[in-house]
């Protein structure tokens, strides 16, 4: 097939049902799409609490949804309208198209990168003493948004509704094909995805994973790729496009 990517094979590593986008906008471009799972989203152990919690929505000021699995497994546990008054934001523009898709209006959301760092830059959220704040995400995970907020006089409470697991998955025919040269990239979007390839793979997958191209949504997680010692860790950008964009630049360039 002819295309940008044209020979080339991209490991994608999402969760299975969110990898469908990028691996077909990598075929489109000529490329061929090698799904690896690193992490799969689980149902919550308990998830009565994040029902109960999004039962009284509307108490609360802003409702912050970290991710797409926020989005959807949250408003699965939302049995009503969203409530007016509640502005809902979103760490990055492609997690406020979701919340877009589902009828929420108004999202605040930042342009470009899309982590916490950058929601908080936002001017919404820099004075919020006093206000009521729900953070809708999965169990465990970063603590900088919360602590963030509370210093700047937020009351805050987490709705967790799903969990984060690493797969059960045989690496052995990806390790061969890597070992071949058959493996151009890999696309990682998160550390914690990244930190279950690593384990996946062992120390033997380890050296290949890194000495290839690892192609990242946000500087953050280049600097994690980096301390495990990936060679090369390209800040592609949040959405599927631009992670397309960004593995069509790079090896246009000959690399």
């Amino acid at each position: 097939m002819s295309g940008p990517l044209a020979g080339r094979r991209i490991l994608v590593t999402r969760p299975l049902h969110q990898s469908e986008a990028l691996a077909r906008l990598i075929g489109e471009a000529g490329g061929e799409a090698i799904v690896f799972p690193a992490i799969e989203i689980a149902e919550a152990l308990d998830p009565a609490p994040a029902r109960a919690l999004l039962g009284r929505l509307g108490e609360f000021d802003f409702a912050i949804f970290v991710s797409a699995n926020a989005v959807e497994r949250g408003l699965a546990l939302l049995d009503r309208p969203w409530p007016d008054g509640v502005r809902a934001a979103a760490v990055g523009a492609g997690t406020r198209r979701l919340l877009q898709d589902r009828g929420v209006r108004g999202v605040l959301a930042p342009e470009g990168l899309a982590d916490s760092e950058a929601l908080l830059a936002l001017p919404a959220l820099a004075a919020i003493r006093g206000c009521r704040v729900v953070i809708i995400r999965g169990e465990g995970g970063r603590e900088f948004l919360r602590a963030a907020l509370q210093a700047r006089g937020a009351v805050v409470e987490y709705a967790e509704c799903y969990r984060r697991v690493r797969p059960r998955a045989d690496p052995a025919p990806l390790l061969l094909a890597w070992a071949r040269g058959d493996l151009d990239a890999v696309t990682v979007n998160s550390a914690e995805a990244l930190g279950n390839l690593a384990a996946l793979l062992g120390e033997a997958g380890a050296r290949l994973l890194r000495a290839t191209p690892l192609f990242v949504p946000h500087p953050r997680l280049a600097e994690a790729a980096a301390r495990l010692g990936v060679a090369r860790a390209v800040v592609a950008g949040p959405g599927d496009g631009e992670m397309l964009q960004r593995l069509v630049a790079y090896f246009a360039q000959g690399n």
